[in-house]
């Protein structure tokens, strides 16, 4: 049976929320149902532990089957192997016995003191007549145990203690001794065969694929970084696995790599032991790819909240996805959407949205314009209305109105996840360049992701290339105010392009200067698609020189098809010559007033955009 259905859950100390919340620990009372365990597969292969300490060895060795002197060996590979002993007579392989004994140096270590101390101390025969009823030993209470080798010794010791098997399996995943020393009672009765089959299914699941474990890592912390709500008892356990990767070299970047994560996921998620691979984790993932969730990312949306594998699907998990249904959200956005923030299936998130709606509805922003924002940023579910009302005052401070305010949250509602410091960072950014407040506010309308992007990494970045390019700090202000895309812009993949291509093409470092000082826009346009083919009609065709264009850079911003083709072709007709300023700046009643002496021009004129 799953796990969410054999094992009672602890209910969280709250009010009962609108939905049933995700549970995440499990009585230890009620004993796993799985009884016939699958065929072991190969070499169980785990990541080599290296903690606890050393066992104390001297140079000279014996085995198990030598009677142990007056001054005895403790050998750490004789140690290694008594608990290989254990786990193959729990039921694991050899080749599995060996592995997790090699990775469990800690749990022999134990074992190995318990020996020497019992040994300094002459202490084995209260020590047998204690144990001998665990062993199965009664009636023999004089075991002379002083005459056993060594490697026996620390068998026997093994034995006499509870979940003597199941341990080494943890630790030899990475699991702190400690911490599996607590684990052990929940999960042994699952058996350790068992166990050692759901490892490997645990880690397949997750791990298979590490095509997208940077991207894992990237939305994990960003999800931590923009909570601000209250979290429930499944969110807070997420949160504490990842404070958890976040103490330890990498943080939570790591996520999505299995051989740092899955210790810290055990610790943290221990039932997930008890899950059983055909009644609940195989249906589970069967779900997730019905839903939509293509399979390699599956391991995304579990590792970022993994009470979902604890969860039900029936009782747990539709009901959530049909409490976004109701919202209006459809059934493809709530796959986008739980891929990019799988904690859209809490329960605090949930009961979070019904709040934005009230809040948005108090500041006259229309229910559509929130749905809108979160499929294109779920991660907005995470905000609290106190931070959102922060940056919208800030918006107001800007004086954009609440009519402007709809597309700005639309185009980037990631900007309602920015902090007010943070917000002034990008205002502070443009006061300093010599932008006006005003201006300012035009700016963040027309493009609003500027504001959501970093001063250091991003914006000033693009300012310094400028400068260092040759551009005068004097015509900043201007630049950025007709073009402020261009702090947008890719510095490797399409300014230093796009400039050294026109450099290529003969102009010089000053005439590109100038150019970009005039017409900013210049630099958004694609080489492929606007510079290339412009500039060659205008050297192969029209026979001008590149001079032109320095001159008048905005010839870039005109259709080549709708209207400088159709203007040169009509002046070349009737053998006029006019430099670009005069063939293209009119529109087209004064085009045709000067040069056709007609009332109008048979082209319509065709709006240019950047890129076009």
């Amino acid at each position: 049976m799953a796990a969410a259905a054999t094992f009672g859950f602890l209910h969280p100390l709250i009010r009962k929320p609108l939905v049933p919340p995700l549970y995440i620990l499990p009585l230890p009372t009620q004993p796993h149902a799985k009884t016939h365990p699958r065929s072991l597969p190969l070499l169980f292969l785990l990541p080599r532990r290296r903690r606890g300490g050393p066992i104390a060895a001297l140079p000279n060795t014996t085995s198990s089957s030598t009677n142990a002197s007056a001054s005895p060996t403790y050998d750490v590979r004789e140690a290694e192997a008594a608990v290989a002993d254990l786990l193959r007579e729990g039921g694991a392989s050899a080749d599995d016995a060996a592995a997790i004994a090699a990775r469990a140096p800690a749990y022999a270590a134990m074992l190995a003191d318990g020996v020497r101390e019992l040994d300094e101390l002459g202490l084995w025969a209260s020590w047998s007549s204690g144990a001998s009823a665990r062993l199965g030993l009664s009636g023999v209470v004089e075991m002379e145990m002083g005459r056993l080798g060594f490697r026996r010794k620390v068998y026997l010791m093994g034995r006499s203690r509870p979940d003597h098997d199941v341990v080494p399996l943890l630790e030899s995943l990475g699991v702190r001794l400690s911490s599996a020393k607590l684990i052990a009672p929940y999960v042994a009765s699952a058996g350790l065969t068992v166990l050692i089959d759901r490892v490997k299914f645990l880690k397949e699941m997750l791990f298979s694929s590490s095509d997208y474990a940077i991207l894992i890592g990237r939305n994990a912390k960003r999800m931590m970084t923009y909570l601000s709500i209250p979290a429930d008892d499944a969110l807070q356990s997420t949160l504490s696995f990842f404070e958890k990767m976040e103490a330890r070299y990498g943080g939570v970047s790591m996520l999505g790599h299995g051989d740092m994560s899955f210790p810290y996921l055990i610790e943290s998620f221990p039932m997930l032991l008890l899950c059983s691979e055909d009644n609940h984790l195989e249906p589970l993932v069967d779900f997730l790819e019905h839903i939509g969730i293509p399979k390699p990312k599956i391991a995304s949306v579990l590792l970022l909240f993994p009470p979902i594998i604890l969860s039900d699907v029936e009782n747990d998990i539709k009901p959530r996805i049909r409490e976004w249904e109701k919202a209006g959200i459809e059934h493809d956005y709530i796959t986008r959407m739980l891929l990019k923030y799988p904690w859209i299936l809490s329960t605090s998130v949930i009961e979070n949205y019904s709040k934005m709606l009230l809040f948005f509805n108090q500041k006259g922003i229309s229910s559509t314009v929130l749905a809108i924002a979160v499929k294109s940023w779920p991660h907005i579910l995470g905000s609290s209305s106190k931070r959102m009302n922060s940056v919208l005052e800030l918006f107001r401070v800007l004086g954009i109105s609440k009519k402007m305010v709809v597309p700005v949250i639309t185009s980037s509602p990631q900007l309602l996840l920015r902090k007010p410091d943070q917000f002034m960072q990008n205002v502070l950014f443009f006061r300093e360049m010599g932008v006006d407040k005003k201006t300012t506010g035009k700016i963040l309308c027309r493009s609003p992701e500027i504001f959501a992007s970093n001063v250091d990494n991003t914006l000033k970045k693009k300012i310094d290339f400028l400068i260092n390019f040759g551009v005068s700090k004097h015509h900043l202000p201007r630049i950025i105010r007709k073009y402020p895309e261009l702090l947008l812009l890719d510095l490797n993949c399409t300014l230093l392009p796009r400039i050294n291509y026109l450099l290529e093409m003969g102009l010089s470092k000053k005439d590109l200067c100038s150019m970009i000082s005039r017409f900013s826009p210049l630099l958004g346009y694609s080489i492929e698609l606007v510079m290339k083919p412009k500039l060659e009609f205008l050297l192969r065709t029209m026979k001008k020189p590149l001079k032109a264009v320095v001159e008048y850079p905005r010839y870039f911003s005109y259709s080549l098809e709708g209207k400088i083709k159709p203007r040169f072709w009509l002046l070349q007709s009737r053998n006029i010559d006019c430099t670009l300023t005069e063939m293209l700046a009119k529109n087209d009643e004064l085009f045709a007033e000067e040069y056709l002496e007609l009332g109008g021009l048979l082209e319509k004129p065709v709006q240019s955009s950047i890129g076009g």
